[in-house]
């Protein structure tokens, strides 16, 4: 598969402004971890190889595990998760899935991540789902290679 544009030369500007929501996420009080394995199953959800690829590769450069990145896709069986791992990654998949529940994020979903994450680190969760969700967008819509 070849890419149908380079977006961060036709749309200099946007992917800086893009640039700049990932460094806010770095200081925002989620553990990096958390970030890469909710990038990581958001990216699976939303059928994006390019960031499937890239944040496996990341999260297994800083020391995650074999087992936790392939059973990510089925965290809820797996006992690899902490309980804030699990808050995080089921927030992310309500976001992500968001047309499927009239209702948006449910109630309990919210209510687990705010248990086990304070409001700043909630709201860094919150701007990372959007920002994953928007990553992977534009690489599926442009159909970005996985390297």
């Amino acid at each position: 598969m070849q890419a149908r544009m380079n977006v961060t030369k036709a749309a200099p500007g946007g992917y800086k402004a893009m640039l700049a929501l990932e460094a806010y996420l770095g200081e925002s009080g989620v553990p990096h971890s958390t970030l890469l394995l909710l990038k990581l199953r958001v990216s699976q959800i939303n059928g994006c190889a390019y960031c499937v690829n890239m944040h496996s590769r990341d999260a297994k450069a800083e020391g995650e595990t074999d087992e936790r990145l392939w059973s990510v896709a089925a965290w809820r069986e797996a006992p690899f998760y902490t309980d804030e791992e699990r808050a995080a990654l089921a927030l992310a998949e309500a976001a992500t899935r968001i047309g499927d529940n009239p209702a948006g994020v449910p109630d309990d979903v919210w209510n687990e991540a705010a248990d086990h994450y304070d409001e700043k680190s909630l709201a860094g969760l919150v701007m990372a789902i959007a920002a994953i969700n928007a990553w992977n967008r534009i690489s599926v819509t442009v159909r970005n290679p996985a390297a």
